[in-house]
Order: structure tokens, then C-alpha cells, then sequence
């Protein structure tokens, strides 16, 4: 039993049920009611639905729907009406390919639509092979199982309208479980450890976090909207903000780890500030199951026992060893932020009176903003811009292809062309394997089990586990998922007398339709990442900089989480991911030269110290006295103009000068302990921007 309600309780398990029950609606009433050729239209009509599908509540669902139900019909009746006629189908797809990916570009929800309805477009074609394809009756069925599919999907949104929200948060704090494990690493008690191999881990770790706290930021925007929260509602937004905090905390770097290492080699607290943290990512991931299950939180005494451990080893430590003011005030600082995650890992949610609740959403406001985000991107310098052009034309080469390879039956070239096509040439190069060898594998299961399952109704479970099994695996294992999706179809065309006729073909097509998408990628306005390194870095740092004008203003007017402050946040941390996420491409990318991809971990490395530093600044951000509130904001103005000045560099190409006006030298400074943490920070950031800045000039 607690397997069964592990399973209920996972993340994919709803979707994969949903797509179950329509499947199997379909497949019933086909079989035993309906035309029995309408049953491959509508089939494929449900699995396009599903695809289009977003983890909105239940009226952005139906709103959803209509959007999609309205491009799907008037894809399905353009691909009808052409398909007939080469001469006007080839610029109808290639105009109707480059419309669609560009309508992406206005949020994540238009991109989802979008790409649901060109994968649609080919559905349509792929129908039209099967006996009886080709009419009216075959349109009709395709909007028919996506608007069944619609329909589940809003029931199951009205009767579970939190659920989304709660798998959410729970992926959010496991991924902020993994990021506080990568962080533990960088506390081992070893000498020689490569720490920007750590740095490098701990950075892809946070990429994750930034992309689960967008999802949960997502997902309570259009469950709360403008109204005031109540109940489980304020309780899931506060959990939120929870995770925002531990999310800085974590990120934090209160002293350079290769010398925090050196200095305590002889000391067991490295090893007591690793235990902890990996404690705390347990109860991190404890909590996470218990906000999925809707449970209480467990008792994580263990993590309270070794937080009280430390303290005595630092005490100990701080009196048996002479004294380092900048190492004695990094450790205290260490602590308190360790004891600030302990009490927020425990901290239940609950919002208090004065705290801000407003969040910032993605989607456009009117459709007027949404075609003013369309044209930004209508220019050859913008990846989406590129990757419509790549795709419009790599479709209309797969016509071609088709046209003189076999007319009649082709149009898996322009479906594997589609799925293999990504903005990236990483990407392509995964999904180019990962789709050949899935359909190789799906083809000579689905020869097998024709040969083994009797004919008739006997097959038609394997069909709906298969169409299911699609998106249980779509996310995590593509190759899997692709071969369970090339049974499906294998399967739906065996209902209508066609699946023997299909393996051949489409093995063919597969493989014609990747190397489409290959050529595509490779000579097509190719989006190579390193020439965009330069750029992502400078929006990284004047991102840093707005965060830092943001945590210093609050060190002169005290502590508060307002909707500013979290923004400036959110940006350098998303500025940051996109860096990450672009040299994770640079490093799979053909024809540069190795400096290069070396250039660019060191510039990741760089960036990663830089928003561990400006994480520090933020978790200790307090009201300080006005005169060294005045030292701050003059530190801190430095530490921007020298960004500034960088990020301007790197846009132009040219060698960055040394900084005009230089910080002061590192050595004893005055002031109070959060005066003297914040001019440190200050200076560590000065180190970063010297690094960079080498980086430029070399």
C-alpha cells in the first residue's frame, strides 16, 4: 500500500492517468460505437491535446483549450485543403512553421500551443495515410479526441485545483536538497580538492533550483492571482517564499573555499559544516514528501544535534587558536546563516501581516504586449528567430525529401524533422541518437508483438499502455518514450489494416528526417554558443548589478522581501542559469577550439563566485548605522560601475582597461562585523571582476 500511494502521490502519475482514460475512452467508443477508421485521427487529435497541456488552474485551462482547439482546427483544415497540392502545401508549411515558432516567443504557455499545434499540422498528414484519411470525417475526429482529451483535463484541474502547486513546491525543495548536497562537497576537509570542478557542479545544481522556483512561482500566480491568499493557499505562498530564502542562503560563500580548507585543515569544523548541510538537505527532501502527501513535517532532530555540535567546535575553536578577524568573522557569519537554514528548513509557512505577497508573471498582459515580445525577436541576432527560420526550412526540405523519396507515405520525415530539430546544436545531437535508436526499438517490439498477440481487440491494451507510457517517459527518458510512441502508432495503423505495411517506412523516414534535421542545425543560420558567451555574461553582470543596488539600499533602510528586491534576485540568478545552460551547449558543440570551452568554465566560474558573494550581501542584509550604511553604498557602487564597465566590454569585443579607482587593499578593516562582511564581499567581488576582465583582455 504505501508503494500504491507513492505512486498516486508522484509527479507524473496524473498526467500519465489522464492520458490513460482518454485513450481508452477513445479506443472504446471507436471499437464499439464509433467508425472504426475514426479511431487513429482521434487518437492522435487526444496525444496532440495533451501535448499543448499546461499546469494552469482550471479557467486558464479552458482558456488554454480554446486557444488550442482553434489552432488545431484551422492547422488541420490547412493541411486538408493543401495537401493535395505540392505547389501550395510547401510554402503553407514553411510560412505556417515559421509563424508558429515565432507566436512561441511571447511566453512559455504560446510556445507550448505552438509546438502542439505544428506537431498536429503532421498528424494530420500522418492520418491522411491511413484507408478513409483523407476526408472531412478525419478533421473532425482529430478535434474531437483533443477536445475530449480538453475535457478530462479540466474536470481533473476543478477537482484537484492545488495539485499542481504541490508537486511544485515538493520538486522545488528536492531540488534545493540536490543544490545543498553540492554545496556540502565544497566543504571536505581536503587539501588539493579541484574547487572549481565544485563550483561547476554546484553551478548546474542551481540551474535546476532557478528553473523549479520558476515552475512554483508559475504554478501560485495562476492559482492565487491578486487576491489575498488563505488557508492552504498562504500556507503553499510562504512555503514559497521559504524556498527563496533557503535558495540564497545556500548559494551563499562566506569565505574562499581552497583557503577556508588550508586554514582549518587541523580542525574538524569543515567536516561538522559538510555533515550539517547534507542533515539539512535531508530534511529538505523529508519536506518535500510531506508537501506532496499533505502530511505534517517530521521531527529532524538530527540536524538541530549537529547544528549544536558546531557551535561548541567553533567555540572551542575560537578559543584555542590566535585570532583571524576576517577568518573569526567568516565563520560567525557561517553559523548564523546555518542556523538561519535550520530555522527556515523547520519554519511550517505561514505569512506574516507586512510581508509582500505581490509575484511577477511571465505571461503577457494583452495580446498587444504579447505581439510586442513577437517583433523583439524578429531579428537575425535572436536564437528564436533563428531557430524559426532553421526549422521552417529544414520542414521544407523534409518535403522535399519526401516528394522523391515515396509521396504517398512520407510524412514521418517532417515528424522526426520536427522532434529532432532543438535550438541547440547539444540538444539536436541527443535527440538525433535518442530518436533513432528509440524508433529502431519500437519498430521490432511492435513487428514482435504483431506477430504474437492475436489479431482483433486483443491488442488494443497495449495500445492505450503504450500511447500512457509516451508520457511517462517523455520528460526523463526520450529514447524510451520514443520507442513506446512508435508502437502506438504502429498499433493505431494495425486497426485499420495498415501496420505491417508501416515498420519499413518509417524506419526509413526516421532516419531521413534526423539527418533533415542535422544538415539544418549544422548550416542553417547555425546559433553557435560561444559567439553568444560574451553577451550572456554581460547581461549576467549588469544583472549583478541591479542585485547589488537592491541589497545595498536595505543595509541603509533594514531588511525586507519586497517584490524590487526579489526581482533583482530572481534576474541574476535566471542571468546566471542562462549562462550555465549555455556553455552546458558550447561544450557539445563541433569546430571551436578547446581554449575556448576552457575560456568558458572559467568564465562560469567566475560568474558562480560573483552570485555566491552578492548571495552572502543578501543573507545578511540589516540595517546598519548611517554613516557605515554610507560606506556600503559607496562599496557597493565601485563594485556596479566596475560591472558596468565590464559588461560594456565584453558587448563590444574590446579589451577591458584596469579599473580607474581601485578598492581598498585587503587587509584589517574597521567598523562593525557586518560593516567589515560587507567591504570583504566587496573586495572578493573585486577579485571576480579582475578575473573576468583578464579573461577579456587575454
Amino acid at each position: 500500500m504505501p508503494s500504491l500511494r507513492h505512486l498516486a502521490e508522484s509527479d507524473r502519475f496524473a498526467d500519465v492517468l489522464r492520458v490513460f482514460l482518454a485513450l481508452a475512452g477513445i479506443t472504446a467508443w471507436c471499437t464499439l460505437r464509433g467508425p472504426p477508421a475514426a479511431i487513429v485521427p482521434a487518437l492522435l487529435g487526444a496525444i496532440a491535446c495533451a501535448l499543448a497541456e499546461t499546469d494552469d488552474a482550471w479557467r486558464g485551462r479552458l482558456r488554454g483549450l480554446v486557444v488550442t482547439l482553434a489552432c488545431f482546427g484551422l492547422a488541420a483544415t490547412a493541411v486538408k485543403a493543401a495537401i493535395g497540392t505540392p505547389l501550395a502545401f510547401a510554402p503553407l508549411l514553411g510560412l505556417g512553421t515559421f509563424l508558429l515558432v515565432m507566436l512561441g516567443a511571447a511566453s512559455g504557455r504560446y510556445a507550448t500551443i505552438a509546438t502542439a499545434t505544428l506537431i498536429l499540422a503532421v498528424y494530420t498528414m500522418i492520418a491522411s495515410d491511413a484507408p478513409g484519411g483523407r476526408g472531412a470525417e478525419s478533421t473532425w475526429a482529430l478535434l474531437a479526441g483533443a477536445a475530449w482529451y480538453g475535457l478530462l483535463s479540466l474536470l481533473w484541474s476543478a477537482m484537484a485545483p492545488q495539485r499542481a502547486v504541490r508537486h511544485a513546491l515538493a520538486r522545488l525543495f528536492e531540488s534545493l536538497a540536490t543544490l545543498i548536497e553540492a554545496k556540502a562537497a565544497q566543504f571536505e576537509p581536503v587539501r588539493g580538492l579541484d574547487h572549481d570542478a565544485l563550483a561547476l557542479a554546484v553551478s548546474r545544481r542551481n540551474q535546476a533550483t532557478v528553473q523549479a522556483l520558476t515552475e512554483a512561482r508559475v504554478a501560485l500566480i495562476d492559482r492565487i492571482g491578486r487576491r489575498q491568499p488563505r488557508g492552504r493557499a498562504a500556507s503553499r505562498l510562504a512555503m514559497f517564499f521559504v524556498a527563496q530564502d533557503i535558495h540564497e542562503r545556500i548559494t551563499s560563500s562566506h569565505y574562499p573555499y581552497d583557503e577556508l580548507a588550508g586554514a582549518l585543515y587541523h580542525s574538524d569544523l569543515m567536516f561538522r559544516f559538510g555533515r550539517l548541510l547534507r542533515l539539512q538537505a535531508l530534511a529538505c527532501r523529508e519536506r518535500a514528501d510531506a508537501i506532496r502527501r499533505v502530511a505534517p513535517l517530521r521531527s529532524i532532530a538530527l540536524p538541530r544535534a549537529a547544528l549544536e555540535d558546531l557551535r561548541d567546535a567553533l567555540a572551542f575553536h575560537q578559543r584555542t587558536h590566535p585570532a583571524d578577524d576576517a577568518l573569526d568573522d567568516a565563520l560567525a557569519a557561517l553559523l548564523r546563516n546555518m542556523e538561519s537554514l535550520q530555522a527556515l528548513i523547520e519554519d511550517e509557512g505561514s505569512l506574516r501581516g507586512d510581508t509582500d505577497i505581490a509575484l511577477q508573471g511571465n505571461e503577457p498582459s494583452s495580446l498587444g504586449d504579447a505581439l510586442r515580445r513577437v517583433r523583439l525577436r524578429l531579428n537575425r541576432r535572436s536564437m528564436h528567430f533563428r531557430h524559426a527560420v532553421r526549422l521552417s526550412i529544414g520542414m521544407l526540405a523534409g518535403y522535399l525529401l519526401m516528394q522523391a523519396l515515396h509521396p504517398q507515405h512520407g510524412y514521418w520525415i517532417l515528424m522526426t524533422t520536427l522532434f529532432v530539430c532543438q535550438p541547440g546544436y547539444g540538444a539536436t545531437r541527443r535527440r538525433f541518437i535518442q530518436r533513432i535508436v528509440g524508433t529502431t526499438a519500437g519498430l521490432l517490439v511492435g513487428w514482435a508483438l504483431l506477430r504474437a498477440l492475436p489479431g482483433g481487440n486483443w491488442r488494443l491494451p497495449v495500445l492505450v499502455a503504450a500511447g500512457a507510457g509516451f508520457f511517462a517517459f517523455r520528460l526523463r527518458r526520450y529514447a524510451l518514450a520514443t520507442g513506446v510512441i512508435t508502437l502506438f502508432v504502429l498499433l493505431c495503423f494495425d486497426r485499420v489494416g495498415a501496420g505491417y505495411d508501416a515498420i519499413g517506412p518509417r524506419l526509413l523516414d526516421t532516419v531521413a528526417g534526423a539527418l533533415v534535421a542535422a544538415v539544418a542545425i549544422r548550416y542553417v543560420l547555425p546559433d553557435w554558443r560561444v559567439r553568444r558567451l560574451d553577451d550572456l555574461v554581460a547581461d549576467a553582470l549588469l544583472a549583478y548589478g541591479r542585485y547589488l543596488q537592491q541589497i545595498a539600499t536595505q543595509y541603509a533602510n533594514g531588511r525586507v522581501d519586497d517584490l524590487p528586491y526579489r526581482v533583482a534576485r530572481r534576474d541574476a540568478h535566471a542571468a546566471h542559469a542562462v549562462v550555465a545552460g549555455n556553455v552546458a551547449e558550447l561544450m557539445g558543440e563541433p569546430g571551436h577550439h578547446p581554449a575556448h570551452g576552457e575560456r568558458a568554465l572559467r568564465l562560469l566560474t567566475a560568474l558562480q563566485a560573483a552570485l555566491s558573494h552578492l548571495s552572502t550581501l543578501g543573507t545578511h542584509r540589516r540595517a546598519l548605522a548611517a554613516s557605515e550604511a554610507a560606506a556600503v553604498d559607496t562599496a557597493a557602487h565601485r563594485v556596479i560601475l566596475g560591472f558596468d564597465a565590464l559588461a560594456e566590454h565584453l558587448r563590444a569585443g574590446t579589451p577591458a582597461p584596469p579599473r580607474a579607482t581601485e578598492g581598498p587593499a585587503a587587509g584589517p578593516l574597521a567598523g562593525s562585523e557586518g560593516l567589515r562582511l560587507v567591504e570583504r564581499q566587496c573586495l572578493l567581488l573585486d577579485r571576480v571582476h579582475d578575473r573576468i576582465a583578464a579573461m577579456v583582455r587575454g
